[in-house]
């Protein structure tokens, strides 16, 4: 078959592929998972046991027995986690807790914080 024949036909050469010899790659953007926080709160000798629990129950979905044994390590480790979230859920139940403890006169301190992934923020 001759070049011109070929052309009619819709094929090309190998020299001439019509694309000019670059190619396109398209790259996937590179996606993170969204970074987890949690609820922390922490020790102090003045918020009483019963208060803690309450909030845990209320704004933490933790039965009895579960926020009773979570204030208790709270209270021997001196902080901890109640619950992990996105950043803006997390930062709305400390203030709420926050605003409930400032409401019953407690002085508990609770507060959002990221996730100890164990990775370097290279971007933050």
């Amino acid at each position: 078959m001759r070049r011109s024949d070929s052309a009619a036909l819709g094929a090309t050469s190998d020299e001439d592929d019509g694309l000019g010899g670059d190619v396109a790659v398209e790259e996937k953007p590179k996606v993170r998972k969204a970074r987890r926080w949690a609820v922390m709160f922490y020790n102090d000798d003045y918020t009483t046991k019963w208060f803690v629990v309450m909030v845990l129950q209320d704004y933490f979905r933790m039965g009895q027995a579960a926020a009773t044994a979570f204030m208790m390590a709270v209270h021997r480790c001196g902080k901890g986690a109640a619950a992990f979230y996105t950043r803006d859920i997390a930062e709305t139940k400390a203030a709420q807790v926050m605003a409930r403890a400032r409401e019953y006169g407690m002085p508990l301190k609770v507060e959002a914080e990221p996730e100890d992934d164990g990775e370097d923020d290279k971007d933050a």
